[in-house]
């Protein structure tokens, strides 16, 4: 898994004029079954995408299209990380 967190680049208003592109993004990603959880920070300097996905050329690769991204509104770093107590710990991809 990769944690993608991303960090704002412009005004949250010029952010917030992408959004809805940018959850239509993530809902694709979501519908192929790559997203375990996304949501924005508080306060909102940036957002948090956990991908299940192999690799962090994988993830940045995917996140590269986030329109967020596209229209250089925001960048992200890709964190690889492996849950091992919690909710998350026994965490079995589904790609049906």
């Amino acid at each position: 898994m990769y944690l993608m967190i991303s960090t704002y680049s412009a005004p949250l208003e010029q952010v917030d004029e992408a959004r809805a592109d940018h959850l239509r993004f993530i809902d694709g990603l979501d519908e192929r079954g790559l997203v375990v959880s996304a949501g924005r920070q508080e306060p909102p300097a940036g957002g948090v995408v956990l991908l299940d996905v192999d690799s962090a050329a994988e993830a940045r690769a995917l996140m590269a299209e986030d329109p967020y991204v596209v229209r250089g509104l925001a960048a992200y770093e890709a964190i690889g990380w492996q849950p091992t107590r919690g909710v998350l710990a026994d965490w079995a991809r589904d790609r049906t």
